[in-house]
């Protein structure tokens, strides 16, 4: 039965995951790539650009006009460490920090809603599976 094939039902799960994200991101006023860049920034506060898009799996333009948005938004600011005109670290101002901790909040109030009903043993065993899909799904050739 289509319904129950494994690529409808994580297609689905993917949409449906997505769509309350941005239902609970939307009043933060965040676009698309924003809140990983934040989530990842609130532990790697600091991180060079080409660290935050492989981390991110964003490619390095399109980060660069999301960088450029969130610098506007005064959500990160951007600083040369190491005499590199052309390496800029980010770093979370102060704004950032708030929000990725709204993110924070809001990240595990979904996770409470989307594993209500479901065991810890049975949320631990679907965590591995999933890592194992991950690490299928991004093999190098």
């Amino acid at each position: 039965m289509y319904e129950s094939s494994y690529h409808y039902l994580l297609m689905s799960n993917h949409l449906s995951l997505q769509k309350k994200i941005m239902a609970v991101l939307k009043p933060l006023g965040l676009s698309t790539g924003q809140p990983k860049v934040l989530d990842h920034l609130r532990y790697h506060n600091g991180a060079s650009q080409k660290d935050i898009a492989h981390a991110c799996h964003i490619e390095p333009a399109s980060l660069t006009s999301i960088l450029n948005r969130m610098e506007k938004q005064h959500m990160i600011e951007r600083k040369n460490l190491n005499g590199n005109r052309r390496s800029f670290h980010i770093f979370l101002t102060d704004y950032g920090m708030e929000l990725s901790e709204s993110i924070e909040k809001a990240f595990l109030s979904l996770e409470q809603e989307v594993f209500s009903g479901i065991s810890n043993a049975e949320k631990e065993q679907f965590l591995k599976i999933f890592e194992k899909l991950y690490k299928n799904t991004t093999k190098k050739e």
